[in-house]
């Protein structure tokens, strides 16, 4: 089979030959940089990736590496607290060891791989096991205690299991073997597609109310817990602010605040202010119990595309642990203005959502 390589560029959107073989959401590395892309469309031979990083310096008949994964995301202890761009890669390691700026090709890193977890099991060698079941748990921050959880599909008798004690996300916590001999190894993390739902057995009853913390919304205004709202405004109304209270004085357990497309003085804000903020719940650490997605107007247009799907990841994640979690994404007309300029770019009608 011969290898894909370049046959275009035009800004995020890359054309690729030889790419009949590939699947599409397949994730794909472009170029000497190993940029890290999405195979958006396939027609023929001709292959479409968006690029999440900046593709200035790519050139024509530069290979396009298959990963054979969809873009997935690592759902595990260490996102709490944590501050990630859109393909949730952490932005203080990278400012870290990198600078101000991210470099291009540093790959799909996220979650911090060497740090000891104190891991306390909640079951035992011989028990029966089920997909969703929570295993052993891990104190995250002082507010959230991360639930491990048996991945989707992995159900069957504990094997093999550690003691209590502390380990990093890379090890094998258990071995459980299914219903036809098979051994699945269970680590502390998940891997999960963005743009799959993560399962569900039933949908509860929206009856209960989010409490704000804003008079103003829960006697006029009120939002329900599993429910959605939406902020309408013209610029400069206060819809950010109004999301940033919500944030910080609602009464859910965890709060995921998404950052799509918005002003890099807007989204500065967030990040100063957030670790300076105490929980008026808890008295602790507001960081304590949230998760800030910076995907701002100056980053790559397609990584602001995929990162409300990163964001819906990680709440459906801690909501399948049981938490009431609060997700904010600033903002959607933001998101539909990429899926717009992505349209735009291959030469379409932009799509319905957008």
């Amino acid at each position: 089979m011969e290898k894909a390589i370049i046959k275009s560029v035009d800004g995020p959107v890359v054309i690729g030959r030889n790419m009949a073989d590939y699947k599409i959401r397949e994730m794909v590395l472009v170029g000497e940089k190993k940029l890290i892309g999405e195979v958006i469309s396939i027609d023929g031979d001709l292959g479409t990736v968006q690029v999440y990083e900046e593709t200035e310096g790519l050139k024509r008949e530069e290979e396009i590496i298959s990963t054979g994964a969809p873009l997935s995301v690592k759902l595990g202890p260490g996102m709490i607290r944590g501050i990630f761009d859109g393909i949730e890669r952490p932005l203080e390691v990278i400012k870290k060891e990198h600078g101000s700026f991210m470099p291009e090709g540093i790959g799909l890193i996220s979650l911090d791989e060497e740090k000891l977890w104190d891991v306390t099991f909640k079951v035992s060698l011989h028990d029966k096991v089920h997909q969703g079941q929570i295993f052993a748990e891990v104190p995250e921050t002082d507010i959230i205690t991360h639930k491990v959880m048996i991945p989707p599909g992995i159900n069957g008798e504990v094997v093999e299991i550690l003691e209590n004690g502390k380990y990093n996300i890379e090890t094998v916590l258990l071995k459980v073997k299914d219903e036809l001999g098979k051994i699945n190894e269970v680590k502390m993390y998940q891997n999960w597609p963005v743009r799959i739902p993560r399962p569900v057995k039933e949908r509860l009853p929206i009856d209960k109310l989010l409490v704000t913390g804003q008079r103003v919304f829960d006697v006029f205004f009120p939002i329900a817990k599993g429910g959605t709202t939406a902020i309408p405004g013209g610029f400069g109304t206060g819809k950010t602010m109004t999301q940033h209270q919500i944030a910080k004085y609602c009464d859910a357990d965890i709060i995921i605040y998404i950052g799509c497309g918005e002003r890099g003085n807007e989204m500065t804000e967030v990040l100063e202010d957030f670790p300076k903020l105490i929980d008026p719940n808890t008295g602790k650490a507001l960081m304590d119990r949230t998760i800030l997605i910076a995907n701002t107007s100056n980053m790559p247009v397609a990584a602001r595309e995929a990162s409300i799907y990163t964001g819906v990841t990680m709440a459906e994640y801690f909501r399948d642990m049981g938490y009431h979690v609060a997700l904010m994404g600033d903002s959607t007309s933001r998101w539909a203005e990429a899926l717009r300029e992505i349209s735009g770019r291959l030469e379409e009608m932009p799509a319905e959502e957008g």
